[in-house]
């Protein structure tokens, strides 16, 4: 695998991961809970997003 789509997973992945953290804490905060399937879906979403972008950043940041 080329380092840039790998960097640009693995950017994913740290998204997707962020936003689970980020919805744990507001559902503990708030008490109102999501469907696990909007979960999964929105989560897919913005894992899906930040690969994208980031490897579309990533020459324009770094060359």
């Amino acid at each position: 695998m080329r380092p840039r789509v790998k960097a640009s997973v693995l950017w994913g992945f740290v998204g997707l991961l962020g936003f689970l953290v980020l919805l744990q804490g507001y559902e503990l905060a708030t008490g109102f809970r999501y469907a696990l399937g909007v979960k999964v879906g929105v989560a897919l979403a913005v894992g899906a997003g930040a690969t994208g972008v980031s490897y579309v950043a990533e020459p324009l940041v770094f060359e």
